[in-house]
């Protein structure tokens, strides 16, 4: 068989009209059927592309000159835009972003879990989608004799240097990594140069409370010793009242992962104190809390909303992290357990129950599948289930364990519609009924999106 010949060619500079978005927000313009998978261009849009890079199916584009410009294209307010990527869709309205998200959510539940008529209402979005992020992880490099802060340039390691602010960071954690950089520069604290495995100081990490603005900083640094430590910490805790705890976090490993197994409290706390609604929450320098609080509360009610508990139920909460969603389903709940394979986040957790006066929750260490067949052995019967994966989705021993586990309705909450709907459509094989799916936007200006499902087990709503 001839091999097909394809209509473009790599460094190939070709105009096209763009006509839908991928998942990723890209726009995607068609050569003879061909499509061309082009960032920063929107449906509507016409522009001169540089072919980037062929594949048998499909090719990606670099936008060069745009000719046509779509209504819901906006200036992106950030300077490092078009070089930083972590944010993807600055450039396109608000509007124009819920409607993309919700549209994402649609297209897998009907491709990948062939639900045609399961409702997925509009997303639930912000009023004012800017600094809405409480954590800021930022890694730290060296120029002309002076540290440099900046996130890295798209697809690389280069620090992008001339980056001002992060417009979707808090102000706090934008003011408290300037300081760090600043006061550092001046002691001479040297950074950390990744490729010669030298120096000291990789990352700042700044955790700001959403209520109290307690600010968390962590050091993450090479070596455990480093000169002018003191200093550093003296200089940043007597000039900023806010600051509550500096934590130096060690990683001595040529890794890419940020944060390393040894955590020292150098000032103040071992964690801070945030909350949400009427519970409260410590932090502590690895704990995983949502980095949009307000939108978490959003979610979290909808999750409590679904869930539908009173006081004669019993729960389940899967991957429960350090206990947020749990905390909130024990105040309606008879009981409630809550299950997460990282002992630091269920040592959290349980500090969590006891700082907000919960004795009705249990938390325990175990991976979620196996724990849920134990539970499950001993007879255990839960009224709701509700599961807070990872990006992978829930383990299919865990999907069957739930649907062995017969509970009158399953809350899914997911950061992946792609694997939601996979799970989806196995909880739907096994007897549940899909009723709705709520997105809501959590981390705005980017692509991701957050969506909760709410089934009943063999029920279908009118």
């Amino acid at each position: 068989m001839a091999k097909r010949k394809l209509p473009v060619k790599k460094n190939e500079t070709v105009t096209l009209t763009f006509e839908d978005l991928t998942h990723e927000g890209n726009g995607v313009g068609k050569i003879d059927g061909y499509p061309l998978f082009v960032p920063q261009v929107l449906p509507g849009e016409e522009a001169e592309v540089k072919v980037v890079k062929v594949n048998k199916n499909y090719g990606y584009g670099k936008l060069i000159k745009l000719k046509k410009s779509s209504p819901n294209r906006v200036t992106p307010p950030c300077n490092v835009f078009y070089k930083c990527g972590g944010c993807q869709l600055q450039h396109m309205s608000y509007a124009m972003q819920l409607e993309m998200k919700r549209n994402q959510v649609k297209n897998v539940m009907k491709k990948i879990a062939h639900l045609e008529d399961v409702p997925v209402h509009p997303v639930l979005g912000m009023e004012d989608p800017w600094r809405y992020r409480n954590k800021i992880q930022i890694p730290v490099g060296e120029k002309d004799g002076e540290l440099i802060t900046g996130f890295y340039q798209q697809r690389s390691h280069h620090i992008i240097h001339d980056m001002e602010t992060c417009v979707i960071q808090n102000e706090l954690g934008d003011r408290m990594v300037e300081a760090v950089r600043r006061i550092a520069t001046d002691l001479g604290i040297e950074a950390y140069d990744e490729t010669k495995h030298r120096g000291i100081l990789r990352h700042i990490i700044v955790r700001t409370a959403y209520k109290t603005n307690d600010t968390m900083i962590i050091l993450v640094t090479r070596t455990e010793k480093f000169p002018q430590r003191a200093k550093l910490v003296q200089q940043l805790a007597e000039t900023y009242p806010s600051i509550k705890s500096i934590i130096q976090n060690i990683n001595p490993k040529r890794t890419n992962v940020i944060l390393g197994e040894t955590s020292k409290t150098l000032y103040g706390d071992d964690d801070i104190t945030d909350s949400i609604g009427d519970l409260k929450f410590k932090i502590s320098p690895k704990s995983f809390y949502q980095v949009n609080p307000k939108q978490t509360k959003v979610l979290y009610e909808k999750a409590l909303e679904y869930a539908d508990v009173n006081e004669n139920d019993t729960v389940i909460d899967a991957y429960c992290g350090i206990g947020t969603i749990s905390l909130f389903l024990a105040q309606k709940a008879k009981k409630v357990y809550g299950v997460e394979i990282i002992p630091e986040a269920i040592e959290d957790a349980k500090i969590n129950a006891e700082l907000n006066d919960l004795t009705n929750v249990e938390f325990v260490v175990g991976e979620a599948e196996k724990k849920m067949e134990e539970w499950k052995e001993e007879g255990l019967r839960p009224d709701v289930i509700v599961v807070d994966p990872p990006r992978k989705g829930c383990d299919e021993t865990l999907l069957h364990a739930m649907i062995e586990m017969a509970p009158k309705r399953i809350v899914y909450v997911s950061c992946n519609p792609s694997t939601l709907a996979r799970d989806l459509r196995i909880l739907e094989d096994g007897g549940f009924k899909a009723q709705e799916v709520q997105p809501v936007d959590l981390f705005c200006q980017t692509s991701h999106v957050e969506s909760v499902a709410w089934l009943e087990r063999g029920f279908v709503a009118n």
